[in-house]
């Protein structure tokens, strides 16, 4: 994996920790070699995370629509700042630059994004590795919920291979590295 694409939030949260690890995913990023892929916004846990890739002479890119820029939420020192004209345009320019996908925590723009990618692999649009950085377990209320969709019928139980979690940085890597795409069986 050359370019790790990051959806997170553009708030801090409430947890300190989440910021933490932020920053500890974007040194280690930059410190692997990969490049940076993400919103291109300076605020919360988007901007930690670009700005510890940046101080460690990470490549970051940021994608950002127009009208975002306006509001004057870019920022403004990364090594390339791509800006479209709309939130699609972005997800698809983010999507197609990424060998692989990692959601920190965030609100419903990291989900919709997250799933969004789920589901291109679910039907076979993509066979790139999808991470969730489990801070503090901020993510297992949605590991249940994608459980419970397989338990009810509306998903393959080999679904839920499509997604890998762990609560550090090293340990997702190395489960991302290792991931195998599982052929779908329908939709």
């Amino acid at each position: 994996m050359k370019a790790i694409c990051v959806f997170c939030g553009s708030s801090y949260g409430q947890s300190v920790k989440y910021k933490e690890a932020a920053k500890e995913l974007g040194t280690f990023l930059a410190r692997s070699g990969m490049t940076l892929i993400y919103g291109g916004g300076k605020r919360g846990l988007m901007g930690e995370v670009a700005e510890a890739a940046l101080r460690h002479q990470g490549r970051v890119v940021g994608v950002i629509p127009q009208f975002l820029k306006d509001r004057e939420v870019a920022h403004n020192r990364l090594s390339e700042l791509l800006v479209v004209d709309t939130m699609h345009t972005r997800k698809a320019k983010m999507y197609e630059s990424a060998d692989g996908f990692i959601a920190l925590p965030g609100g419903y723009g990291t989900y919709e994004e997250l799933f969004e990618v789920l589901s291109w692999s679910r039907v076979g649009l993509h066979q790139k590795p999808i991470g969730l950085l489990n801070v503090d377990g901020f993510f297992d209320p949605l590991l249940h919920l994608l459980r419970h969709t397989v338990e009810n019928g509306f998903a393959a139980p080999e679904d839920l291979d499509l997604i890998v979690s762990a609560e550090d940085v090293s340990t997702l890597y190395e489960r991302m590295k290792t991931f195998r795409h599982h052929r779908c069986s329908g939709t």
